[in-house]
């Protein structure tokens, strides 16, 4: 069929034409809404600026075609073949192309928003500054393909071979990249930022200076992965692998890496306000100072030598523990997790608004005859201040309390501070913490009495052990009621502290050395300026 009896009978009604051989015909400027061409050969074919919307070019032969400006939105291209073509500025919008061919194609500025491409291949194609919204490359081939300056927000490239691929300075935001192949592609300077990247293959890929805050790359391979400069602030990167990789002045405020490995990675100059530094590998790292200003400002820098930076990136978390002289049974439980449920809410910020502590839950074990509650604790200086806040809902809390002041107040002289401490500032910044708790803690008096006259009262009666560990694995009681560990034979259920003789006497204060509170505090690795 020629091309002049084409467009006759396509003007008198008709629309199907499928399997023609169109081969070098020239239809540039055409208007075949709604045609049906598929299964046709249309190599070297000329559709530029025609308009194919809602076309059916499914299974055709398109290689070496010039589209460039045509309309195909809606169109169906799945299993078409077009390698080579120059697609460029073409509207491709919310087309199928699923398993199409499109090798080496040229879709510069071209519009695929919403476009269907799952498992189609698209390696060496040029599709820069094109417009990618919402596609869909599940699966897709798009191994050393040129995404520069494109836009992929929504996208969804969920196992997508993008390795060697170059998508420099591209807004990737919210996209899907899970369990996808970047290896040594070119991210520098792109918008990653909300984008899921868990499990991802990123190693030896160049992601300096690129937006990756609150996106997820748990369990990600950034092996070698170049990160100069890069925004990881409120990132995930739990389990992830980050060995040899360089993150010289990144920003890393706030980010999740707990079980991530850093063997052998560069982090000098990395802002690390708010993140933890524990559960970490951390062999052979480089790190000659770090940035733990909130603003990332480089108001409060710290510099250390390799042995030091060892002990600062350290596999310990701090944790409060209280150990309970009683077996916690369900009803009880229900009424622990109701008070500290209050007790986040009134206390799950300190300081300049930005820490988070006793947010998460503590871990509960329970045996036959006691239980342990641990809470974990960002950052060592704020140890005492949470065991203040967490005995709360226990008759100990008042002489726990009582413990934690003198503890300070024993460290709080100039002289003591001065000469005793490698950081003095640390007993001004113990000392403020416990003082704005102890402000606070008025408002929750209200729930410590409720629970004192609740049915479950003897478990928030028992004796307790309120034991600190800090991020150098040193411990230190704090408080231990003096009949803890005493079985008691015959309590009544009054509204008595529980001694073995049922008597009201008020308990001894744990004797704290002022040596093994320096000893404790010097084991800590947060910097406090």
């Amino acid at each position: 069929m020629t091309v002049e009896e084409l467009l006759k009978k396509y003007a008198l009604g008709a629309r199907d034409f499928s399997a023609l051989d169109l081969s070098e015909a020239n239809l540039s400027g055409v208007k075949l809404t709604d045609i049906n061409l598929s299964h046709s050969n249309l190599s070297l074919i000329n559709f530029s600026g025609a308009n194919l919307i809602s076309s059916n070019l499914s299974y055709t032969k398109l290689n070496v075609a010039r589209l460039r400006g045509a309309y195909l939105s809606n169109a169906n291209l799945n299993n078409a073949s077009l390698n080579v073509a120059n697609l460029i500025r073409a509207d491709l919008s919310s087309a199928q192309l699923q398993k199409a061919t499109l090798i080496r194609a040229e879709l510069i500025r071209a519009n695929l928003s919403n476009a269907n491409l799952w498992e189609a291949n698209l390696s060496g194609s040029d599709l820069r500054e094109a417009t990618l919204r919402q596609v869909n490359f599940n699966r897709a081939n798009l191994h050393q393909v040129t995404l520069k300056d494109a836009s992929l927000t929504g996208a969804n490239l969920e196992q997508a071979n993008l390795n060697n691929s170059d998508l420099a300075r591209s807004n990737m935001s919210g996209s899907n990249f899970r369990d996808a192949q970047l290896k040594q592609a070119n991210l520098s300077r792109s918008n990653l930022s909300g984008a899921n990247l868990s499990g991802a293959n990123l190693r030896w890929a160049d992601l300096s200076g690129a937006n990756l805050r609150w996106a997820d790359l748990s369990g990600a391979k950034l092996s070698g992965a170049k990160l100069v400069g890069a925004d990881l602030s409120n990132s995930n990167l739990t389990n992830a692998s980050l060995v040899q990789a360089d993150l010289t002045n990144s920003k890393l405020i706030k980010t999740e890496w707990v079980g991530a490995d850093l063997t052998g990675a560069t982090l000098t100059g990395s802002q690390l306000y708010g993140t933890s530094r524990f559960g970490l590998k951390t062999n052979d790292i480089i790190c000659e100072w770090v940035d733990l200003s909130p603003n990332g400002d480089r108001s409060v820098i710290h510099k250390f030598n390799p042995e030091e930076s060892k002990c600062f990136f350290n596999k310990t978390s701090p944790t409060v523990k209280i150990i309970v002289d009683r077996a916690l049974d369900y009803e009880a439980h229900l009424v622990l997790s109701g008070a500290y449920y209050q007790i986040s809410r009134y206390f799950h910020r300190f300081t300049d608004g930005t820490e988070k502590h006793l947010e998460e839950p503590p871990s509960i074990e329970v045996g036959s005859r006691r239980t342990i509650i641990t809470f974990k604790i960002n950052s060592d200086e704020f140890l005492l201040a949470a065991a203040y806040i967490a005995i709360i809902p226990f008759k100990d809390a008042e002489y726990t309390q009582k413990s934690i002041c003198m503890a300070v107040d024993a460290i709080t002289s100039e002289d003591v501070a001065y000469f005793c401490f490698s950081n003095p500032n640390i007993v001004q910044k113990l000392n403020t913490l416990i003082e704005q708790v102890v402000r606070n803690v008025n408002s929750l008096k209200k729930m410590k009495n409720s629970l004192q006259h609740s049915g479950k009262r003897k478990f928030f009666q028992a004796s307790t052990q309120i034991i600190m560990t800090n991020s150098s694995a040193q411990t230190l009681m704090i408080y231990e009621n003096p009949n803890f560990g005493t079985k008691i034979v015959n309590n009544s259920e009054a509204n008595t502290y529980p001694y073995k003789d049922g008597s009201n006497n008020i308990p001894k204060m744990t004797t704290l050395s002022q040596s093994m509170i320096i000893d404790f505090i010097n084991g800590f690795y947060e910097i406090v300026v």
